[in-house]
């Protein structure tokens, strides 16, 4: 991959300019053509940022001209109108904090603009979504692809940046894209954690100081079945009972589920032969937090 610098970056003894804010499709397609010739990364967010998508940006900056971001809690993508209630949101901050990046265009749409009156058009990726989240959270990976074809058919960005912490979010896109022969790239960058291993999360604001405390058994249980593939085990089923084991030691944590799948195909295993992804959804003070780790 080609690395574009751009001319003033952060950090250069200038303060960085504000991004522009826009709502309108038409004011994100005149910025985004107003230089032609210069590439566009693009970070799809729903907001109330963390160091997770500040990271993303950080590597959209090092390799593209420009760089944009969409800040849209998407409602098609909540299966529960209180969870949609619930999200955390606080535009304001995000924006300072994008400037901070050097972000150079935020995409902040109400509802209506995405899906204004009579909208009756949805993207459908089908057996990849059907497992885990996709189980867990009827309909919502069809709201997941079809904010992003709307986000990568209004930017069109040379490449576009997704954590790996949301590992299903991911192989649907990467599916999406192939199908529909989307001229961009998806770059996966690593999970952002907390110094005692919690995934970075918008939704980690909403847990109380105890159930904070104890949202680090996602992580315990993850590494703890790393540490036992490293050391021999092969058996899925032995995994995911031990992950089960340490999630059940803290006593706000409830389990969604427990996976250990085909990397690719997001399919259960029963013995693991090239590696797989070890992933889980669990409600931690009632709270739904999720992580994964890829083995091998």
């Amino acid at each position: 991959m080609d690395i574009v610098t751009r001319q003033r970056k952060p950090g250069d003894g200038e303060p960085n300019p504000a991004p522009q804010v826009v709502a309108e499709v038409a004011e994100v397609r005149a910025r985004r053509w107003q230089e032609p010739s210069l590439s566009w990364g693009l970070v799809p967010t729903m907001g109330y940022l963390h160091a997770g998508h500040l990271s993303l940006v950080r590597q959209a900056r090092q390799e593209n001209d420009r760089v944009g971001v969409s800040i849209f809690v998407n409602p098609t993508q909540f299966n529960d109108a209180r969870d949609l209630a619930r999200y955390p949101r606080n535009l304001e901050r995000d924006l300072a904090l994008l400037q901070a990046e050097g972000v150079d265009l935020v995409w902040a749409p109400p509802p209506e603009i995405v899906y204004p009156s009579g909208y009756q058009t949805y993207v459908a990726v089908e057996e990849i979504t059907q497992p885990l989240e996709g189980s867990a959270r009827p309909g919502h990976f069809r709201g997941v692809a079809t904010v992003v074809a709307k986000l990568f058919n209004v930017f069109q960005p040379q490449r576009a940046y997704f954590g790996q912490k949301d590992a299903q979010q991911v192989a649907v896109i990467r599916r999406m894209v192939t199908d529909l022969n989307f001229n961009l790239e998806v770059v996966v960058c690593p999970t952002t954690r907390e110094p005692d291993g919690l995934a970075m999360s918008s939704r980690n604001a909403n847990l109380s100081p105890e159930a904070r405390r104890q949202a680090t058994c996602l992580y315990q249980a993850l590494t703890a079945a790393q540490q036992a593939f490293q050391t021999g085990e092969r058996s899925a089923q032995n995994l995911r009972e031990l992950m089960r084991r340490v999630i059940s030691s803290a006593s706000l944590a409830t389990v969604d589920y427990i996976s250990v799948a085909d990397r690719d195909s997001l399919q259960e295993l029963d013995i693991i032969e090239k590696g797989a992804l070890l992933s889980m959804a669990v409600f931690v003070g009632g709270v739904r937090l999720i992580d994964n780790l890829v083995l091998g």
